[in-house]
């Protein structure tokens, strides 16, 4: 399996499978054609009409409609239909910089195809050897990916907390890392995908930061979150994705990221501006 295919991996999105979400007119998610079903059980909450699922017009401002939402989506958990329940609510709208439309509980987010923004911290050792890189392993309990391979530390961006905040409290929380250090990490862009998942439909964008931390460093997780650490030579890292499947999808698209911006993937190999702009999708 090459890098390539780690990226169009997170690309299988198909619109015609999809009903748009409408709120306030404006387009904010896509639900799976099979579940508008489930749906129609809402009437007095949303209207069906020309090929979209619109949030109901007298259903007005950011308090009223995070209530019936949130009605909603719990209604939707107790028939089975969203798992994975964390009471962390996300915020829905137009845009990351633009006010949120409401709030949302984070697992019921892919089923209504809602944008989600989160933070991914590279953890990175410049050694004698070169270049080494720490993978977290995520813990077995974990609603999404358990068992797979993640950033040393990652996490979804909640409702009313900026970005460098959400950043140093999980690199607390994943690493036990102090918020000196933590403060220390490098915003070097970010990665976006839109990709149908088991959950549905994934449209994410994430935050990315490199943070070097010392050779004597070793991050010691603390919310039970992370099951290990391994320290990796980048050589290795290379090696793991291109022949196992070990990776989170997501923090795969994030590792890569990382290799393309230090220059471990050569400009010149097959692919190469396909991964790139794969990475923007």
């Amino acid at each position: 399996m090459s890098l390539l295919d780690r990226v169009r991996a997170c690309q299988v999105f198909e619109p015609g499978d999809f009903t748009p979400f409408i709120v306030d007119g404006e387009l904010v998610g896509r639900v799976r054609a099979e579940a508008i079903i489930e749906l129609a059980d809402f009437s007095d909450i949303f209207a069906f009409e020309g090929g979209r699922v619109a949030m109901r017009g007298h259903i007005r401002g950011f308090d009223a409609r995070t209530e019936v939402m949130d009605a909603v989506t719990r209604e939707l958990r107790d028939r089975g239909l969203i798992s994975g329940w964390r009471e962390e609510p996300y915020p829905v709208g137009t845009g990351f910089s633009e006010p949120a439309l409401f709030d949302m509980e984070r697992a019921a987010v892919p089923f209504f195809g809602v944008r989600a923004y989160g933070v991914h911290i590279n953890g990175w050792v410049d050694g004698d050897d070169g270049p080494a890189m720490w993978i977290g392993r995520r813990a077995l309990h974990k609603p999404t990916g358990p068992g797979l391979l993640d950033q040393m530390v990652a996490g979804g961006q909640p409702s009313g907390m900026g970005l460098m905040e959400n950043v140093i409290k999980e690199c607390r929380e994943e690493a036990g890392i102090a918020q000196d250090l933590a403060s220390l990490a490098k915003p070097v862009g970010t990665i976006s995908y839109v990709t149908e998942r088991a959950e549905g439909l994934r449209h994410d964008v994430l935050f990315n930061y490199d943070l070097l931390v010392p050779a004597d460093f070793t991050p010691i997780n603390e919310d039970g979150e992370v099951a290990e650490f391994m320290l990796w030579p980048m050589a290795r890292v290379i090696e793991e994705l291109e022949s196992r499947e070990t990776f989170k999808f997501n923090a795969a698209l994030v590792v890569i990221d990382f290799l393309v911006r230090h220059g471990f993937v050569d400009p010149e190999m097959p692919g190469y501006t396909d991964i790139v702009a794969g990475l923007h999708g």
